[in-house]
């Protein structure tokens, strides 16, 4: 599979995060905690800002739930409360419910499965686009088959090339990675799915469909952010050949339309930025911006 994205997943315990360096080490997006259990105070205590500041920094933001249940009514629970932690934010990549806890070991595929069904069809009731994390032997041995036909996977397996057998659309291959703005370890992932497109079109987690950002004919203003997927970049608005492609989150430097096309840069603050040449990335297509 084509690996789309790269990213980290994060909670309390990687402290305080410089998301600026994260982002320019190549980090594209990031799986925060929100929440445990299901109980107020549960709440991841970075949350919140991690929120704020990787969005400021330009990138791609997911969350995701630590369970404790051993009940279909506890994982309701859980459900409720996450999605009160969830309220007013929008996140381009899924709400995963983690399922993991070692007081979950002993409970039989079945009510695993209802436990996961339970707090998914919450979320999705909501309006969000889940995805269910577990490691690999819990996946191979306490899911039901109608889990993997009705929800996304996030596969944690710490090895160079799984062999797990089936779709998936995020996968943690290691819990030792490194990256600049975090010091210590930290959780490093792949993605397989355009998931930004997914929730800006379908109108998830948190998005409007009907006022979804960065539609193909609706006006590119200045600092809007775009997303680009392997989109032809080039050196001016008239140039015949494109330079490069590029994927990952940018923004339109003025919002000035030359040609057909709209000048790019990496970061919002520098949109609108002097000399030009040391802040614009490009020039793309409007064809070609969500």
């Amino acid at each position: 599979m084509e690996k789309l994205y790269r990213g980290i997943d994060v909670s309390k315990w990687q402290g305080e995060i410089n998301w600026n360096k994260v982002k320019a080490s190549g980090v594209q997006f990031a799986m925060l905690r929100v929440g445990y259990g299901r109980f107020v105070g549960q709440a991841d205590e970075t949350f919140e800002k991690n929120y704020q500041n990787a969005k400021a920094a330009g990138v791609f933001v997911g969350a995701y739930h630590y369970s404790y249940a051993k009940t279909v009514a506890q994982a309701k629970e859980e459900a409720a409360y996450c999605l009160r932690l969830l309220k007013g934010k929008t996140f381009e990549f899924p709400i995963c419910y983690d399922v993991e806890d070692d007081r979950q070991k002993d409970l039989s595929k079945e009510e695993i499965s209802d436990i996961v069904a339970a707090f998914c069809e919450t979320l999705e009731d909501a309006g969000y686009y889940v995805s269910v994390y577990m490691n690999y032997s819990w996946l191979n041995t306490k899911v039901r088959e109608d889990i993997f036909e009705k929800y996304d996977i996030w596969l944690a397996h710490w090895v160079n090339n799984t062999t797990f057998a089936r779709p998936y659309g995020l996968w943690q291959y290691t819990s030792n990675g490194t990256t600049d703005g975090i010091a210590g370890r930290v959780d490093l992932n792949f993605a397989y799915k355009n998931y930004p497109d997914i929730m800006v079109k379908n109108g998830l987690n948190g998005y409007k469909k009907a006022s979804a950002p960065n539609k193909p004919n609706a006006p590119f203003s200045a600092k809007m952010m775009v997303t680009l997927h392997n989109t032809p970049l080039y050196v001016s608005a008239t140039a015949k050949t494109a330079a490069a492609k590029k994927s990952g989150t940018f923004y339109i430097y003025d919002g000035k339309e030359i040609n057909g096309r709209y000048r790019i840069t990496s970061s919002a603050e520098r949109a609108g930025k002097t000399p030009i040449a040391q802040n614009v990335t490009g020039y793309v297509n409007k064809s070609d911006l969500r």
